[in-house]
């Protein structure tokens, strides 16, 4: 009868299967990262230093150019006019100098074969008109060198060894001396790069100096490593050769400088340019043994991070820890756990501590360079695939 039935029993809910790791156990190196800015060694721009129309632009916009290579011309007709007139009066005066240096002679001459046949006023005269024609030929010489520099200054050279900009007039165009704008030149090799590094990283990597944890290269320097916008890792190697010498009250900040060089390989063109957005990564202290797990395992509860671990009776346990740098592949460094533990490594929304699991063994998961390849920061090989295997053993 249906009154005295019995209420059906409802099964209970299957554990869920959670994939559980163990940390990956390797060398890694402490770094910190920044973004910067790339930046030119030199930069000049290029005016002209006569007044004059332009009749000559033989380069290439944004080729490189070599100190001296000629990149304006100025018409020079007016500057060598002015050249050809100092130097003639240059001509004319030596020749009035030379005419009262003989008057002279000549006069003192005559008073030595016949005393007072020329009056001492007159020997004054004649010593007065060679001062004066010296005088001369040095006011005309200097008026010479005056405009022979003009004459050069219609030759605009390039200053520096460097990549030069478009034009910024044309042909016919009138340019004032010391205002107009001709172009720019950049240096190329080696570049700039400049970032910003906060107060707390800045007493780290100073305390890590100290310590000897961080190796000066051989020049003094500090190694620094640069990544371009779409490059995996860390590929270009450079040196800190600049810490500003103050740290700005309003940010907390301090400006730094690394160079690194930009060679072009052959048949290719130079990676890098002034402006260009870089990410900046500063290695703190020397490789030392760590253990590391995937990322999205570690999980934040009001600033505070942790993961579950697999605990007693196939149950999720919580356990806090503490983190470090995140490496290329995805995995971040933590302090807290064991090389043993368990790690749940997916499926932590529907996780709770105590909760009962279904474990799936696997290997720690990883992302971005492949197993076996050297982990950019320090890293060594990369122990997932070993990881793997034991676990298929354990199986």
């Amino acid at each position: 009868m249906i009154g005295c039935s019995h209420p059906s029993q409802l099964a209970e809910p299957e554990a869920p299967a959670i994939p559980v790791s163990h940390p990956v156990s390797r060398q890694v190196t402490d770094y910190v990262d920044f973004t910067g800015r790339t930046d030119a060694i030199q930069a000049v721009d290029i005016r002209a230093r006569v007044t004059g129309y332009l009749v000559q632009m033989p380069f290439k916009e944004g080729a490189e150019v070599k100190k001296g290579d000629l990149l304006f011309e100025i018409d020079p007709r007016p500057y060598q006019a002015q050249l050809d007139q100092a130097v003639s009066q240059v001509t004319l005066n030596e020749a009035s100098l030379h005419l009262a240096r003989t008057t002279l002679a000549r006069d003192k001459q005559v008073d030595k074969e016949a005393p007072g046949g020329v009056s001492k006023e007159l020997l004054d005269k004649d010593a007065a008109a060679i001062a004066e024609a010296e005088a001369r030929v040095k006011a005309f010489q200097a008026s010479s060198e005056v405009y022979r520099l003009n004459v050069g200054y219609c030759k605009v050279t390039a200053p520096i060894d460097g990549r030069v900009s478009r034009y910024f007039l044309t042909l016919g165009n009138l340019v004032n001396q010391d205002q107009t704008l001709l172009t720019t030149v950049v240096s190329v090799d080696p570049m700039y790069a400049y970032f910003d590094m906060d107060e707390p990283t800045l007493l780290r990597i100073r305390h890590a100096v100290n310590d000897g944890r961080i190796k000066r290269l051989e020049s003094g320097e500090i190694p620094v490593l640069m990544s371009l916008q779409g490059e995996q890792g860390f590929p270009h190697d450079g040196k800190v050769n600049f810490v500003n010498n103050q740290v700005n009250p309003t940010t907390g900040s301090i400006s730094v400088r690394g160079v690194f060089p930009n060679a072009a390989p052959k048949n290719g063109d130079r990676l890098l340019s002034p402006g260009m957005f870089v990410r900046i990564r500063l290695p703190i202290g020397q490789p030392h043994p760590a253990l590391l797990v995937i990322d999205r395992a570690i999980a934040t509860d009001q600033g505070l991070k942790y993961v579950y671990v697999l605990g007693a009776d196939n149950k999720a346990e919580y356990r806090r820890i503490t983190t470090g740098p995140l490496q290329p592949d995805g995995l971040r460094v933590v302090d807290g756990l064991s090389a043993n533990d368990w790690v749940l490594v997916g499926g932590q929304q529907q996780v709770r501590p105590k909760m009962q699991i279904r474990p799936d063994q696997v290997a720690m998961p990883t992302i971005g360079p492949a197993t076996g390849e050297k982990s950019e920061g320090g890293g060594q090989k990369s122990e997932a695939g070993d990881q793997k295997s034991k676990v298929k053993d354990q199986k």
